[in-house]
């Protein structure tokens, strides 16, 4: 076939860039190191773009997440230690404390700053605290007094809040629909809120969603161990402290690991790499599930456990300290069994662990065995359950679910 005359050869950028500097490094020997090394570098660029592109993507996200978590943690550990919670109801009769109200708040406060066009998907609203205002004096207090004792991380949140009023205005910029277009951060202020106030185990959750997709999450959990190896005990969700040696906060960045560090009051403190712990022998793993009967069906994963051949008594705790702790390897399953058809899980949730958990080598689905959907809106609308597990058994914990479920 004739050639067009009218097209024009053209090198790849690339390439043409890459002559020009063999050309000047022949010519001009004294810069060849310099140019020896800028040609390295546009190699690595097209040889690995997305591995370049990926160290450094969501870094700031992944700060500033960490960060509002860190000081959104510092608030409620204050309200840990009051007799009083100031609690309150909400429609489906969950209970709501102060330290809900206020952690969103500084949460809200930090992202709004940094990222002013981004969604939030939050747990609470503030129609309750308009209604009732010693109640929002109360949170006020909290809120305005809690800072991180680093000024150049509490810069980075944007500082604090104006007044009463703004707060209010604040809280109530989580109310986004969600979906699966755009940036939409999912925020718990305090997971597990019966656990924070029976004094158990809870956790401050955010993750960043992109087109559905979790990209960042992070989770602080004021009342489990630092150490990564402390194994799980039985009596952890209850007579829970976040006395020395307590505190851990872990996140992940999709396609980065996971990593813990100690939960502080001022900046990051060092965080390190942590992965699930290889399972070769089902009869010596642990379990995880609610405390809640009502959160997920213990008797139908006595039966699970059973089947699989594990003879440890299951860790119950609330929140998401759950998916926390298996991915460190302190604990190797999460079960959460559905106890009604008709109940959908919230997103926030779950968004944050179902990362972690997955950076750190496992597999989180639902009792079908689908990934968990975040696209959907503020529910997992799609999903049923939740089956969190280390890769390599995580299709025979759902198969023996399945069985047990009688799901086809």
């Amino acid at each position: 076939m004739p050639r067009d005359p009218s097209h024009k050869f053209r090198l790849p950028p690339l390439l043409l860039t890459s002559l020009l500097i063999l050309i000047l490094a022949a010519f001009i020997p004294s810069i060849t190191p310099r140019l020896t090394l800028i040609l390295s570098h546009l190699r690595s660029q097209s040889t690995t773009p997305n591995l370049a592109k990926m160290t450094s993507l969501y870094s700031r996200e992944l700060e500033i997440a960490q960060l509002a978590v860190q000081r959104a943690s510092i608030l409620t550990k204050r309200v840990f230690h009051e007799t009083s919670k100031g609690t309150v109801s909400k429609d489906d009769a969950s209970p709501v404390t102060i330290g809900d109200f206020g952690a969103q708040a500084l949460i809200i406060s930090a992202l709004k700053h940094n990222f002013p066009h981004d969604e939030i998907v939050a747990e609470e609203e503030a129609t309750e605290l308009r209604a009732n205002p010693p109640l929002r004096d109360q949170i006020w207090e909290l809120v305005r007094t809690t800072s991180l004792d680093d000024v150049a991380a509490e810069g980075l949140l944007g500082g604090g809040i104006k007044d009463a009023d703004a707060m209010l205005d604040i809280i109530d910029q989580g109310n986004s629909k969600g979906g699966k277009v755009g940036r939409v951060w999912t925020i718990d202020p305090i997971d597990g809120t019966k656990g924070f106030l029976r004094g158990g185990q809870y956790a401050v959750c955010l993750a960043l969603l992109e087109d559905g997709d979790v990209k960042v999450g992070a989770i602080g959990c004021p009342n489990l161990p630092v150490d990564d190896a402390a194994p799980l005990t039985a009596d952890i969700g209850a007579n829970a402290t976040d006395d020395e040696g307590r505190g851990v906060l872990f996140s992940a960045v999709i396609g980065q690991g996971a990593t813990s560090r100690p939960l502080k009051a001022g900046a990051l403190a060092e965080g390190r790499s942590i992965s699930m712990k290889p399972l070769t022998d089902m009869s010596n793993a642990s379990f995880c599930e609610s405390v809640e009967a009502g959160h997920s069906n213990q008797s139908e994963s006595a039966q699970i456990a059973q089947k699989l051949g594990i003879t440890k008594q299951s860790v119950r705790m609330d929140s998401q300290a759950k998916y926390g702790s298996i991915a460190r390897g302190a604990g190797d399953i999460y079960l959460r069994l559905p106890t009604s058809k008709t109940y959908q899980e919230k997103i926030w949730d779950h968004a944050a662990g179902d990362l972690i958990v997955r950076e750190a080598g496992g597999q989180v689905t639902d009792i079908k065995g689908n990934r968990l959907n975040f696209g959907v809106g503020r529910t997992l609308a799609t999903n049923s359950g939740v089956i969190a597990a280390p890769k390599a058994v995580h299709s025979q914990v759902l198969s023996v679910v399945q069985e047990v479920l009688g799901v086809k």
